[in-house]
């Protein structure tokens, strides 16, 4: 007698009860992050955000608005928080990587979106990735609207996962960043980084885990902390004090240019935001490097190559006129960062100069 296979989707590898029961987890810290703006309830298929509202308190009255929109990813910085089974902090790098490019063109962020990938679903985890994203929605002041978690035990090795996520911003025409403005003259504030973010962790991987055999859990002397702490601080969102800085300005502001330092480092990213005409001279020393640098170069990556691959400390710079730098590094200062005149904008071809 033969007996009949059962040909179930829990069997094939996806656990829809699992699913379910990760909505009622993440529900909470999800709606911390709504505003007025947001108008659909938890669970639906599509998050609704309204662009102004009824209130005059909360109205916007955008008279020129420009959606400005990103999208990215964590890297293989995943692989460390699946190894240490700790998922607390991928969620805020998760929002701080979008966000913060949506702000070198002024924007304002709105709300946000999530992909998560799993080869099998473990609500905990993944409710504690959520969290993560939610803190960093609240910290960029913008709504977690919606996301997606998918199954796929086919795709994915045991234990890892990837994770994607989405923003969307807005900004007044008049008053959104362009290249154009940049200037010879204009002075280089750069913001202090909370270390590594989210940058480079394939080689990090490699040489302090596989070369130099370090062990995640020791306490590194030049570190002075565990060495899985310092791999796992979250990327710094700038949203706050970003945006305090420009609304001191009521007609265009004084602030010319903004640059994500991320993957490419100073040299990478700075002369995305310059014009062609233009070189952005910057000086090493100007500013302190966090310690994990340090350890990375002692275990052999050259100074051009730290540079080329991290933010060496500086997570986010600004062009600025010189008679406003004074003003815009207090501002950025009292709203919480750490602001260096790094360098200036000086005639040239679209480069960085390190000096």
């Amino acid at each position: 007698m033969s007996r009949k296979t059962s040909n179930t989707y829990r069997n094939a590898g996806v656990n829809l009860d699992a699913a379910d029961e990760l909505v009622k987890r993440i529900a909470p810290a999800v709606r911390r992050t709504y505003g007025p703006r947001v108008l659909a309830s938890h669970g639906g298929f599509a998050g609704l955000f309204r662009l102004d509202h009824d209130s005059k308190l909360f109205a916007r009255n955008y008279r020129d608005p420009v959606l400005v929109s990103c999208t990215d990813g964590v890297g293989s910085k995943v692989l460390i928080a699946a190894q240490v089974k700790r998922y607390d902090t991928v969620g805020i790098d998760l929002v701080a990587m979008s966000v913060n490019d949506l702000l070198t063109r002024g924007a304002e962020p709105l709300f946000f979106l999530d992909y998560i990938a799993v080869p099998k679903l473990d609500p905990r985890a993944v409710a504690e990735i959520v969290r993560g994203i939610a803190v960093g929605c609240e910290q960029a002041e913008c709504a977690l609207l919606g996301g997606e978690t998918a199954e796929m035990p086919e795709l994915y090795r045991r234990g890892h996962f990837d994770l994607a996520g989405f923003a969307v911003g807005v900004v007044e025409r008049p008053r959104m960043i362009r290249r154009e403005w940049v200037r010879p003259g204009d002075e280089l504030v750069g913001l202090a980084s909370s270390g590594l973010h989210s940058n480079g962790y394939t080689l990090v991987r490699k040489l302090l885990l596989r070369v130099a055999g370090l062990r995640l859990s020791e306490t590194v002397r030049t570190l002075g902390e565990p060495l899985v702490d310092a791999l796992l601080r979250p990327t710094r969102i700038y949203a706050r004090s970003i945006l305090k800085a420009l609304g001191h300005y009521r007609g265009r502001p004084r602030i010319t240019a903004m640059a994500h330092i991320t993957g490419g480092g100073l040299p990478g990213n700075v002369p995305r935001v310059l014009p062609a005409n233009c070189n952005a001279v910057i000086h090493r020393g100007s500013w302190p490097v966090p310690a994990i640098f340090g350890l990375l170069e002692h275990y052999g990556v050259e100074e051009e190559e730290m540079y080329r691959v991290f933010n060496m400390g500086i997570g986010y710079v600004l062009a600025v006129r010189p008679k406003s730098t004074a003003t815009v590094a207090r501002i950025l200062e009292r709203a919480g960062e750490q602001a260096f005149v790094i360098g200036r904008v000086k005639r040239g071809r679209g480069r960085v100069e390190l000096r």
